[in-house]
């Protein structure tokens, strides 16, 4: 069942992620740039070069020699593959925190057959995107089982929301609190984590106290863990029982 759900899930942003890491990999080994200068190391000795100059260098360089950014290609596939199987390897050594713990808030069919993760930020464009392609995936496969992950790694707006995500939980409205999140439009901060909560019934004032709970900041705490664990380092990123896959993705027509 989760192998014919990877299927249908096709990554929509691979391109703009690879040239992020692909630059990444490559200015890793460029000089540094302070204050709109390069700093250049030469035998031993530092100078700067503006940097307009620096770039038309390299875009000289590049032009010069292409083959440059086919060798920085497969050092990303090779950097690339390692961190695919270092995190197959954690996976499958916390499958257990992953896919089975109990403070983890539960969508589609708690029972169902198939369970697919996701870590995500409220803030985070591309897990809005993926919001209504996961109500489709729910529709779809009534056995499909949704484990929530908060994972706010957008600023201080991004963990009040997934506190209050979390306290809402206890009122048994997490879902709901969840997706109503999500239509917010632009940065959601306090003011409007307060104005959905109360848009969706939640007893505000509860929500509020509950949010003070040392276990939410240790929920958030075994969360950021378990990324750091599964190479996890932005959102929205995917887990089944056998991959982890990064970035927002498409739901194609589910085949039985």
């Amino acid at each position: 069942m989760s192998i014919r759900l990877l299927k249908n899930l096709r990554v929509l942003v691979p391109c703009l992620a690879t040239t992020a890491i692909i630059v990444g990999v490559w200015l890793a080994d460029l000089p540094s740039l302070h204050m709109g200068r390069v700093t250049v190391a030469a035998e031993g000795q530092q100078s700067q070069i503006p940097q307009d100059e620096f770039e038309q260098r390299v875009r000289n360089y590049l032009l010069a020699y292409p083959e440059v950014v086919g060798e920085a290609l497969s050092r990303l596939e090779a950097k690339q593959g390692e961190l695919q199987a270092a995190a197959e390897a954690a996976l499958k050594s916390h499958e257990a925190e992953v896919f089975q713990d109990p403070d983890s808030p539960v969508g589609g069919n708690p029972n169902g057959n198939v369970t697919l993760v996701e870590f995500f930020d409220y803030n985070c464009p591309y897990c809005r995107a993926m919001t209504p392609v996961m109500a489709k995936a729910e529709a779809a496969d009534p056995q499909l089982r949704i484990v929530y992950k908060e994972f706010p790694i957008l600023g201080q707006d991004s963990v009040f929301a997934a506190k209050a995500a979390l306290a809402a939980n206890k009122q048994g409205k997490y879902v709901a609190f969840h997706r109503a999140l999500y239509q917010v439009r632009g940065q959601i901060d306090e003011a409007k984590v307060i104005e959905v909560a109360a848009s969706v019934g939640l007893d505000v004032s509860r929500l509020k106290s509950n949010m003070q709970d040392a276990a939410i900041n240790a929920m958030l705490a075994k969360n950021l863990k378990l990324a750091q664990t599964l190479q996890i380092n932005g959102t929205p990123v995917f887990v089944t029982a056998n991959e982890v896959k990064t970035g927002a993705m498409d739901l194609k027509a589910c085949k039985p």
